[in-house]
């Protein structure tokens, strides 16, 4: 008879342990193993059945491997954890005792340290392991660097963020490893590439923060003190690699007064020269032409690599240099799809040589930090800015004659005023000479904070009229998102990715809104000419009694009046009304002769259209030739019917290929069917949202 296994010693049960047990097991308080399980990277593991686990479990029950929790058993900080636990016993009996300064001696002197080295170790084994795992740890500190001190978040906590931060982003400054750039809604992305891995990280905005309740800073700070130490570690083995000294030197006055980067003072082989004349030491060339190679490498799918060798002469100044040439498939079937062509990225040589001929002054209400990093990281030696954010570090002031191009971030700015006069002064009595500061300098090109990070994310330089102060600046895009086929490319005009469909649409919807207007346009005329008429009838009317008063009058008048009448009526009554009738004709005769006379457009159009329509309804040929808007719907209407077949017999080839395939894999077609429908309807909105604005512009 076969031995009956005890439940729970084999299998699913065996391999995963609670978090209760998991205390237990090692002995420490719930806190102290959240701290440990961060710093070594364990997180819990959801069990595919929790029935097979453990019978006792409710779905808030959190497990973790069993190997993990015993892999703990053996860590040195379980020792640091226990004398702190200890001490902390040590001080609330000094406490209980009143020995006020008794407690203090102890918690200073006898405090446990925890160093984190052996965990940076054993996380990472080799150096690019910590640059892939660099993009949280780079949030998380500038989270932490642009949040003011409360009692969750120390000073010196948020001090040592801003300087490891800074010495970071000096190193991408020297190095010219910054590749891109984009603004979004959370804060600004960027992206650097060093020894061929591409880091990606997110710096909030510097507008006033605000802690929230619902944040466990406990957890945050943990995290904190790991991303500290590994961040350490990265910044002296990248500042090593370049030849200079870490830490280096920080300004704390300098950085008080608003310095910027300017507050940190390398030091090494090369610290000797001016910051404007460094070069990258021969280190950092071949370790970032290497990473470069790698990157073009990795980007295309086939690749020749030529290698050249160079002359006795200069093989003591250059090396052997490695050049990468990308290969463009071209596709010989028209229909097929089109192949995704590699792109070599920029290396540091051209990075550095963006901005490198220009002199930039920032204006006082643009980000002085972000634009500083940015130019300076491409290349850019000279930036002046307004004393009022920090006179240390600052180039020049913003009326140099060195400086090229200013950026603002305000309304369109007014062209300076021509020289004054011989004896003419301003008003406030100064000369001609004196420039307004809401005025622009002539020969000095004023673009707006968006044409950096264009220019970057392009590779080049961006045309700087439209990005003009106070003009309205082109969509800004993620570079790191690259459209397909068939969805919505607002870089493309609209007439490269509508489809026919949508472009037939469009023209019949324009057609059918003119012949609207049209109609509206006549019915209007129609309606005019109707109250024309009417109004002349009335006017004829009004006039002519009017004129049979005047007799009235005339015949009622004493003396004279009545003499006069009965003397100049020698003819009889029957011959006063044709002679009054003749006066009146005299008299209205010519604008009555002018109506009859000129005809009207409208008129003679709808007369027309009431002759074809009288001809089609007796039958008879109506001898009108087809006007321009017939032919293009009539051309429409063939190529729409053309279409519909093509469509057809499409959809009906794949309904019978449809009905070969397996349900599964039909199923599976149905929904990428219904997918693409769904990305396809979203492509034509936004297409049809961007056609009408082009017509509104229009």
């Amino acid at each position: 008879m076969a031995k009956v296994k005890k439940r729970g010693s084999s299998g699913a049960s065996k391999n995963y342990i609670t978090r209760s047990q998991a205390v237990r097991k090692l002995q420490i308080s719930l806190p102290d193993f959240r701290r440990l399980c961060i710093f070594k990277g364990i997180y819990p593991r959801e069990p595919r059945s929790k029935k097979r686990v453990s019978t006792s479990s409710t779905p808030s029950t959190t497990f973790y491997y069993t190997k993990d929790i015993q892999y703990l058993l053996h860590e040195p900080l379980l020792a640091k954890f226990r004398d702190q636990k200890a001490l902390a016993k040590k001080i609330s009996k000094a406490l209980g005792r009143n020995e006020v300064g008794e407690a203090e001696r102890k918690e200073k002197n006898l405090t446990p340290k925890l160093r984190l080295d052996h965990i940076i170790k054993e996380r990472y084994p080799t150096f690019v392991d910590a640059l892939r795992d660099l993009d949280d740890a780079l949030s998380m500190l500038f989270l932490f660097a642009n949040l003011p001190s409360t009692a969750e978040v120390p000073a010196k906590v948020v001090a040592k963020c801003q300087r490891l931060t800074r010495e970071f982003e000096h190193y991408l400054i020297r190095t010219h490893s910054l590749r891109k750039s984009f603004l979004s809604i959370k804060g600004i992305y960027y992206q650097a590439t060093i020894q061929g891995q591409d880091i990606l990280w997110l710096v909030p905005y510097k507008f006033v923060q605000r802690t929230g309740g619902d944040v466990d800073f406990r957890i945050m700070a943990t995290f904190v003190e790991f991303y500290t130490t590994l961040l350490g570690f990265v910044n002296f083995r990248l500042y090593t690699s370049i030849g200079l000294v870490y830490p280096p030197k920080f300004d704390l006055k300098a950085e008080e007064s608003g310095a910027g980067l300017a507050a940190i003072q390398p030091e090494g082989q090369d610290a000797e020269a001016p910051e404007e004349d460094r070069m990258i030491t021969e280190t950092n060339e071949k370790a970032q032409a290497e990473a470069d190679r790698l990157l073009q490498l990795q980007d295309g799918e086939q690749q020749q690599e030529s290698q050249t060798a160079l002359d006795a002469s200069t093989k003591d100044q250059d090396q052997d240099q490695t050049a990468a040439t990308l290969d463009t498939f071209e596709s010989l079937d028209a229909k097929a799809d089109s192949l995704s062509q590699p792109s070599a990225t920029a290396d540091s040589a051209t990075a550095g040589k963006l901005f490198e001929p220009f002199t930039f002054f920032l204006s006082r209400e643009t980000p002085r930090h972000p634009l500083e990093f940015l130019l300076r990281s491409f290349g850019c030696r000279r930036i002046g800015w307004d004393t009022s954010l920090g006179e240390p570090g600052a180039y020049c002031g913003e009326d140099d004659k060195r400086i090229t191009h200013q950026i603002v971030d305000r309304p369109d700015l007014p062209l300076p005023s021509p020289p004054a006069t011989d004896g003419e002064a301003d008003e406030d009595g100064e000369g001609a000479t004196s420039r307004k500061s809401n005025a622009r300098v002539p020969g000095r090109v004023y673009v707006q904070p968006q044409w950096v990070w264009d220019s970057i994310n392009a590779g080049k330089l961006q045309r700087p009229d439209i990005y003009a102060p106070g003009a309205t600046l082109p969509p800004h895009l993620s570079p790191w998102v690259k459209p397909k086929k068939g969805e919505y490319d607002p870089t493309v005009s609209l007439a490269e990715q509508e489809t026919a469909a949508e472009v037939d649409a469009a023209e019949a919807a324009d057609e059918l809104a003119e012949e609207q207007e049209e109609s509206e346009a006549d019915e209007e005329d129609a309606d005019a000419a109707l109250e024309e008429a009417s109004d002349g009838e009335e006017i004829d009317g009004v006039r002519g009694d009017g004129e049979a008063e005047d007799l009235e009058d005339e015949l009622s008048d004493e003396d004279g009046g009545m003499d006069v009448a009965l003397a100049g009526s020698d003819d009889d009554d029957e011959e006063e009304t044709p002679a009054n009738g003749k006066a009146d004709d005299d008299e209205w005769g010519g604008l009555s002769g002018d109506e009859d006379g000129a005809e009207d457009v409208t008129a003679k159009s709808s007369r027309e259209h009431q002759a074809e329509l009288e001809a089609e309804a007796s039958g008879r040929k109506v001898s009108s030739a087809p006007t321009e808007a017939e032919k293009r719907k009539a051309a429409r209407q063939a190529s729409q019917t053309k279409r519909s077949k093509a469509e057809r017999e499409q959809e009906e080839e794949l309904e019978r290929r449809k009905m070969m395939m397996p349900r599964r894999k039909r199923k599976m077609y149905e929904k990428m069917v219904y997918s693409n429908a769904r990305k396809d309807e979203e492509a034509e909105k936004l297409r049809a949202k961007k056609r009408k604005i082009e017509k509104g512009k229009a």
